[in-house]
């Protein structure tokens, strides 16, 4: 039987280090237990010897396979369906005038997507609220630096507890049961799934030169900048800034805010910024 590991105060500095510079992720000095408790499965699972030689093989890895698991191990995934329901009110008041101004050409980030909840929320509010006597074309881009998550979203497959958010008329409409042994489960309608693109990408480090060429006319980033510390934050808001639209949006979470940021974003309701 193997003795239970201990993570040292140096290889939590090593860990810290390495987690900000690649995931953008500043831990505290207090979240040692955390990090120690997170990770001492997959040491053991490995057979390693200590987080230090977990440390080491994570290095070594060049591939990023190891850091798109140590990302999953870290981040946490905690999400619903229409979350934050007085972003939801605001958007539906605001809708047509974004419409207006996207010239029937909607496109949608949902820019730390999870396991999917806030994506598939989007394409239900757009199936809900668009006008239906004309065609948008509407595209949804979802990423999230968890290969782990994504694999839940694309599946687009969801226990009961999950689904409790949505009330009878929304499962009935957009999802249908399944069976998965003795519970019920519900899976997202392949209409909505088509207007879904995933895709893995790191908010800290990804290539932001991807979308050049590319304008969203809302993005979502929600929950995700309070890991990060004030220079990240300012610099993915800086990333953030140049892909949005002259009047297009920012969401971001009820406990996060937009202060010192250089950057014009004006701000229109609680956790809801737009460009200037």
């Amino acid at each position: 039987m193997m003795e239970r590991l201990v993570l040292s105060r140096k290889e939590f500095t090593l860990f810290q280090a390495y987690i900000y510079q690649h995931i953008g992720i500043s831990l505290g000095d207090h979240k040692i237990y955390l990090v120690q408790a997170r990770l001492a499965k997959r040491v053991k699972h490995l057979g390693l010897a200590s987080y230090r030689a977990y440390y080491d093989y994570l290095v070594a890895d060049k591939k990023g396979a190891e850091l798109e698991y140590l990302s999953s191990l870290i981040s946490t995934n905690v999400t619903s369906f229409f979350r934050e329901q007085k972003q939801w009110e605001f958007l539906k008041a605001h809708l047509p005038a974004i419409l207006k101004s996207a010239g029937g050409r909607l496109r949608i980030w949902s820019a730390a997507c999870s396991s999917g909840e806030e994506p598939y929320s989007i394409a239900m509010f757009l199936a809900e609220h668009l006008p239906k006597d004309r065609e948008y074309d509407v595209k949804i881009l979802a990423t999230d630096v968890s290969s782990k998550v994504l694999k839940i979203a694309m599946n687009g497959l969801y226990s009961q507890k999950a689904g409790e958010s949505l009330g009878e008329e929304y499962l009935r409409k957009y999802f249908k049961p399944e069976m998965i042994g003795d519970e019920v489960h519900y899976r997202i309608s392949d209409v909505l799934k088509k207007q879904i693109v995933f895709r893995e990408f790191n908010l800290v480090t990804g290539d932001f030169s991807l979308f050049e060429k590319k304008t969203f006319n809302i993005i979502f980033c929600r929950n995700v900048m309070i890991y990060f510390d004030k220079p990240t934050q300012s610099a993915l808001v800086d990333r953030f800034y140049t892909i949005l639209p002259k009047e297009g949006y920012l969401f971001i979470g009820s406990s996060e805010a937009l202060t010192d940021m250089k950057r014009d974003f004006r701000s229109q309701s609680a956790s809801i910024y737009q460009k200037g």
